[in-house]
């Protein structure tokens, strides 16, 4: 996939090019159905279809000063973008000169004088110029002025909801790494390198790998199963995502025992795909009660995930499909 960075130089990727437009965090089911609309469109007229992403996320720009729980960083981004079969990714910066364009202005300096794209495919709640002042309908009547088709996709979920990544993020922190998939298509992961810790798994009998998570990412802690990917292998494990309240009650950690490893993972990187829920975190009176409780949530963990092994659902979505035959293999 060609990916373009410069905008303003029209490069010759884009020209002509179809590009779904968003800020595509998760690229989860609603996303892809843009994607699968400029693929549609890009087949008919033998043109590129592309994908037009922002960096950084509008929320980060207007409120950096608050976290904000991003998905998928643009590196993830671009991947699964890929992965969907995508031929162009249009990064485009977004600062305050692009912030301070109005909705005309946004069409035909960037979309028009600048990739110089034939046809624009969003979303039905597509904001976009100072002030929000563009919508889909104002993205309509401004192509047609400016001589660039414009799709815009329908609401798409399941089960009574519409897929976003609002929901994918509300799934992470009420601890439904399913209902997050659900939406996604794939399983949801953190990807980080193993950092020291105090050992005190060690001394318990479960080594674990640790990654710090971002402060803005707002998981539900306990335990949970996972699948570790490490050196080009998938591996089982449990992981723990809490404040260690048995011992310290210190900063949260994400502590991941691999089921099937006995290597060392220090400075390693690590991908953790987080594949069920098992228990809440809680304080136990001692180390021999915590480690009892353990080795259930391991076999726990063990038996989910030998289930998913055997028929995992996310096999049933395009990117569940195209992660599981090509890998993730990104930071």
């Amino acid at each position: 996939m060609e990916i373009v960075r410069e905008w303003r130089d029209r490069p010759a990727e884009t020209r002509g090019a179809v590009l779904a437009i968003g800020n595509f965090d998760g690229v989860h089911r609603g996303h892809q159905a843009l994607l699968k609309r400029a693929q549609q469109i890009a087949e008919d007229r033998g043109a590129k279809a592309g994908a037009m992403v922002f960096e950084p996320h509008p929320r980060t720009f207007f409120q950096p000063d608050r976290p904000f729980f991003e998905l998928t960083p643009m590196p993830r981004k671009l991947r699964l973008i890929e992965l969907f079969g995508l031929d162009i990714a249009a990064v485009v910066r977004f600062d305050a000169a692009l912030a301070s364009l109005t909705a005309e202005e946004f069409v035909q300096q960037v979309l028009v004088n600048g990739l110089q794209i034939s046809h624009a495919v969003a979303g039905y709640n597509f904001f976009f110029g100072k002030g929000r002042g563009g919508n889909p309908t104002v993205l309509q009547e401004l192509g047609t002025q400016a001589g660039i088709g414009v799709d815009i996709v329908d609401a798409v979920g399941g089960a009574g909801e519409v897929f976003s990544s609002t929901r994918a993020r509300e799934s992470l922190a009420e601890g439904d790494p399913r209902g997050a998939a659900e939406v996604l298509g794939y399983w949801w992961r953190v990807v980080g390198e193993v950092t020291g810790g105090a050992g005190r798994g060690r001394h318990l009998g479960f080594p674990t790998a640790n990654i710090t998570l971002a402060e803005s990412q707002v998981l539900r802690h306990g335990i949970y199963a996972v699948r570790v990917h490490v050196d080009g292998a998938i591996r089982h494990g449990a992981a723990y995502l809490g404040t260690r309240p048995t011992f310290d009650d210190g900063p949260a950690v994400l502590e991941t025992f691999l089921l099937d490893y006995d290597g060392d993972l220090y400075g390693k990187k690590l991908e953790v795909e987080f594949i069920a829920y098992i228990r809440d975190d809680a304080r136990f009176p001692d180390a021999d009660s915590l480690v009892e409780q353990m080795r259930i949530d391991c076999e726990k963990s063990a038996q989910i995930l030998r289930e998913v092994d055997a028929n995992d659902p996310m096999l049933a979505y395009p990117l569940g499909r195209a992660i599981a035959e090509h890998g993730f293999g990104v930071a």
